[in-house]
């Protein structure tokens, strides 16, 4: 008994490692693209499900989704009920299921826990090294669909819903916008045609674009050569995070700190460049940038950048000096109180025991500037303090008490006037 047991689990094993070998020998598949015959026979392993093992091979007639995500991925998991439900509303007519690289102790714990608890009845591919080579992609979700023994598509998962499955569950020219994910080290948009040039290169680059582009998520990314930085894009942005990112480097440069307190904002409309990118219902609005300079001009990368923006938007933005109220942050004495006295680094005076230990006044000044929770102000500091503090509050929710216990440590915290930079944005 024990002899048959062991031939069962070594073939099992076997069939599992043939099926990943002739896999992996498959190029990635293209939409209009035929399945392979022995996609629908592998087992793929699976938890959330009645078995350990699970094969397409009784939903050949169903339209089958699948469903690329990993556990850190918010939008995978906002989506999950959803996909839930359309499973249901479509009954033995669909089949969603889930995919994922991650393992299979990494998938089970987290559905163990309070957070994949609202997630146990997905059933999901896990430890994926097949699924993944046919469906090459960047990030997650990322949809794939498959009808007739076909791949019809490739979405993001906000394609899905009952509208898109019952058209093309219809055989309908589906309203799906496909979506082949775009590599963010690459310029954007730009054919890969070009790297076959042997005799050119790329000196400089730029595009701009309004409107959500689906083939790339939220995000930002970098053109490097060692330490130089010559490239810059933001995706799926809305216009004023670019010139907050733009002004961050900026300000940056000549050694000063941007925040959302050094920005005047004279747009008449400002909703069409301020919003909450993170809800829907603005992708319109949305902008991606790309900007790439000779790396012998690196150094003008963000003041070309933002120029350029400016040519090419409704809206004018520049670094111009004014007079404004702030907070200046001063030493009341010669007399050393806030010198480190070294230990383990901690950086946080917005919760208990609100403290700074072991770090820099940054760490101080940042909290101020976080938010308008505390003070409206711009914070400067002017304590000209390079060294490490030691600083605790009893809290840190009222500007009063943060000036009266700022004394103690011979600090001042005064509201004042100076000529600062400031960020200001208007309409053309």
């Amino acid at each position: 008994m024990k002899n048959i047991f062991c031939r069962g689990i070594l073939s099992l094993v076997f069939i599992l490692v043939a099926a990943t070998t002739s896999f992996a020998q498959k190029q990635s598949l293209k939409i209009g693209e035929s399945l392979p015959g022995n996609f629908w026979t592998t087992p793929f392993q699976v938890v959330n499900h009645s078995q350990k093992t699970f094969s397409f091979n009784s939903d050949k007639n169903k339209l089958i989704l699948l469903d690329f995500w990993a556990t850190w991925c918010s939008a995978c998991l906002k989506k999950f009920p959803e996909m839930e439900e359309l499973k249901k509303k479509f009954s033995d007519r669909i089949n969603i299921i889930a995919v994922t690289d991650q393992n299979r102790a990494t998938i089970e714990k987290f559905f163990a826990s309070t957070n994949g608890q609202r997630y146990k009845d997905v059933t999901s591919v896990v430890d994926d090294k097949i699924l993944i080579r046919m469906f090459p992609h960047t990030a997650v979700p990322f949809i794939v669909w498959i009808k007739d023994g076909k791949i019809i598509n490739t979405t993001d998962g906000g394609q899905v819903n009952e509208k898109t499955i019952a058209a093309v569950l219809k055989n309908e020219t589906s309203s799906l916008q496909t979506v082949i994910q775009i590599d963010r080290k690459r310029p954007l948009m730009l054919s890969e045609n070009f790297e076959l040039e042997k005799l050119s290169s790329i000196i400089g680059y730029s595009l701009f674009a309004k409107g959500r582009i689906r083939a790339i998520p939220f995000g930002s990314g970098f053109h490097r050569d060692g330490e130089i930085v010559y490239g810059r894009q933001f995706t799926n942005f809305s216009l004023m995070n670019i010139y907050r990112g733009i002004s961050y480097e900026l300000f940056r440069e000549f050694g000063d700190k941007f925040s959302d307190k050094r920005l005047i904002n004279l747009v008449k409309n400002t909703e069409n460049i301020d919003f909450n990118t993170t809800t829907g219902g603005n992708f319109e609005k949305l902008y991606s940038i790309e900007y790439i300079v000779p790396k012998d001009e690196a150094k003008n990368l963000y003041s070309k950048m933002l120029r350029y923006v400016n040519e090419n938007s409704n809206y004018i933005a520049s670094i111009e000096k004014k007079q404004v109220k702030c907070l200046v942050l001063r030493r009341t004495s010669d007399i050393d109180k806030i010198t480190s006295k070294g230990g383990e680094s901690i950086g946080d005076v917005l919760k208990p025991p609100y403290q700074l230990r072991n770090v820099t006044l940054d760490y101080l000044l940042s909290a101020l500037e976080a938010t308008n929770d505390i003070t409206s102000l711009p914070v400067i500091d002017e304590t000209g303090y390079q060294g490490k503090v030691d600083l605790k509050f009893s809290n840190f929710q009222g500007l009063k008490t943060i000036q009266k216990e700022l004394s103690a440590y011979d600090l001042e915290l005064v509201e004042t006037e100076k000529e600062l930079p400031m960020l200001v944005i208007k309409d053309k």
